[in-house]
């Protein structure tokens, strides 16, 4: 017997309806950004809901795909063997990027929401937290070429997300126009940094294998 919602829903339906959100959402925020952030700006939501429904199962396309790129596929030229990280290894990398990108989201929108009044905006620690998240998403989705060795560099094409940031901060945190890009580029920094000092970490605790 199907378990339904007040709504009627069942558990399938309910799963069909979040995944179809969910691209609708990503689609909508790459290809019409400057429209869907006002739809963000208006929505009523939580962190904790930002981080189940979105968050969550995007962050997890890079480590993903780059354990089946480095355990499954590997990489390597046609005239040498191909070379595989263990795959033991490789999950744990993707464990502990994953973790981090969920940790660092969190951290960039308390960052946000505290450099906001600097630049005449407003203080909202929610919309500061859909900022940090929504305008990840095109550093999230290219994490797919991850997938394939060889295709690693157009993991740059997430930086379409620094031109979502751009296009967001007005809309959600009420930035003035004439302070936009001093904010945007106090945003960028912030951002690298604290992924910085992620990666460094990371990196000790977990050290790349060494190639044969």
């Amino acid at each position: 017997m199907l378990r339904r919602d007040s709504s009627g829903r069942s558990s399938a339906e309910r799963r069909e309806g979040a995944w179809m959100s969910l691209r609708d959402r990503v689609t909508n925020i790459l290809l019409r950004p400057s429209d869907e952030w006002r739809v963000i700006a208006r929505e009523p939501s939580s962190v904790r809901e930002l981080y189940l429904s979105y968050v969550a199962p995007l962050a997890a396309i890079g480590p993903l795909a780059s354990v089946v790129g480095l355990s499954v596929i590997g990489y390597g030229s046609p005239v040498t063997a191909r070379y595989r990280v263990a795959l033991d290894h490789s999950i744990t990398q993707a464990v502990v990027a994953y973790v981090s990108s969920l940790i660092g989201v969190y951290v960039l929108a308390f960052v946000i929401d505290r450099l906001t009044p600097i630049f005449s905006g407003w203080e909202d620690e929610l919309q500061a937290f859909k900022l940090a998240a929504y305008s990840s998403t095109a550093a999230w989705v290219a994490g797919v070429f991850r997938l394939i060795p060889a295709l690693d560099s157009l993991v740059l094409l997430g930086l379409y997300s620094l031109y979502l940031l751009y296009l967001g901060g007005p809309v959600l945190m009420r930035v003035p126009e004439q302070n936009v890009v001093g904010y945007t580029a106090t945003i960028i920094v912030s951002a690298f940094v604290i992924f910085f000092v992620i990666g460094v970490i990371n990196s000790w605790l977990f050290p790349p294998p060494l190639s044969p």
